[in-house]
């Protein structure tokens, strides 16, 4: 039974301590999957706290994980952690069945788990957390004045510092679609599969044909059979994206911004009510730059036109910017900050900055355009 009971301690604090981290790299994240669960739950009014709670589970969740890994008061946190695992494993229960979030993100973007999936893992996580806390008695903490004391408060301020770090930066680990590297051209997908219908001009019959396979060199044919109509099928095309760039006039324009052949600057800033100002000097600054240069930089929000023109309006700078439009969800998902700025050339990321780090334009000629 020690061995059971060790191993389990060890099991389920590694794994308490992974998902911590990979949730506390991207905090901002879990505080969207927390606002999605506020929605589903109709409790709007709770979403300002998703932040605040987005900080303190992770944090809780890696503080657990180090108390079991380096059994540092275990017994106590045996009282915390078996019934949490009983809450968290009906939420996923719910998740499962009715599924009112789509991803509750349980391990963040680093792995993906279905709802399912989330909950299997719950079930066997609590036949563990079972174990431990039936067995919190006999688990004995190394006899050394402090230690469990040191042990939680080093690694408390290290992971709190680790993720306000990540908030005021851009997440040290990108686990994300949109991450530096990543060849983000919407057409690398594939083709999608064009089918002709005709129709024959006596009988009525209709027959499909994927384009251009189809005799159309036949004249016989062709006098025998007329166009009808043409479906699109993009079922086998994968998508790097969903990330759609529109005008004001509703024009699709994201391949000419994302595939641009020279480096193209996009600011994305999804709500310009919530947006840090300041910043927005130094993107005025840089696009005056870039354009210099004959280089392209852009804004992109989910704001209303309304909103985009009052925004111009009350900044005490005028700004040159063009604004674009996309949905917010996917802006979110392209950087973690309000704004963000993201540097491509040929449909790659070549570099992504939080507003707090925008460099130059000199440093970013000389460190990232060097062709």
């Amino acid at each position: 039974m020690k061995f059971i009971r060790n191993f389990s301690r060890l099991l389920v604090g590694a794994i308490f301590i992974f998902s911590g981290i990979v949730k506390g790299v991207d905090p901002l994240g879990t505080a969207y999957r927390i606002e999605d669960y506020f929605i589903a739950y109709g409790i709007e009014w709770a979403i300002p706290l998703s932040l605040f709670l987005s900080v303190f589970l992770c944090t809780l969740e890696f503080m657990l994980g180090i108390s079991l890994l380096f059994n540092a008061w275990v017994r106590r946190t045996a009282w915390l952690l078996f019934p949490l695992m009983i809450f968290f494993t009906l939420l996923t229960m719910v998740d499962a069945i009715w599924e009112p979030v789509p991803n509750c993100g349980c391990f963040g973007d680093a792995i993906k788990l279905t709802n399912l999936e989330t909950f299997y893992k719950n079930v066997v996580l609590i036949v563990f957390t079972a174990i431990i806390f039936y067995g919190r008695k006999k688990f004995k903490a190394p006899r050394i004045f402090g230690y469990g004391f040191f042990i939680l408060a080093s690694f408390g301020i290290g992971f709190l510092w680790f993720s306000f770090y990540n908030l005021d930066h851009l997440p040290l680990t990108d686990f994300r679609e949109w991450k530096v590297g990543n060849d983000m051209d919407p057409e690398n997908g594939g083709e999608p599969k064009i089918y002709l219908i005709f129709r024959h001009t006596e009988s009525g019959e209709e027959k499909e044909y994927l384009s251009p396979d189809f005799p159309w060199q036949d004249s016989l044919w062709m006098t025998q059979w007329e166009f009808v109509d043409q479906r699109m099928d993009d079922s086998e095309v994968t998508k790097s994206h969903e990330l759609i760039i529109e005008s004001e006039e509703g024009a699709d324009l994201t391949s000419h911004f994302i595939c641009n052949h020279d480096y193209q600057f996009i600011v994305v800033a999804y709500d310009l009510r919530k947006t840090d100002r300041d910043a927005f000097g130094k993107i005025n600054t840089l696009f005056d730059e870039a354009d210099k240069h004959a280089q392209s930089l852009i804004v992109i929000t989910s704001s209303l036109k309304e909103e985009v023109m009052e925004f111009r309006r009350v900044m005490k700078t005028d700004l040159h910017l063009d604004f674009y439009y996309g949905d917010d969800a996917v802006l979110k998902t392209m950087v973690r900050a309000n704004p963000g700025l993201i540097l491509f050339k040929d449909g790659v990321v070549i570099a992504k900055w939080h507003y707090n780090d925008f460099p130059s334009y000199e440093v970013l000629k000389e460190e990232f355009m060097k062709d």
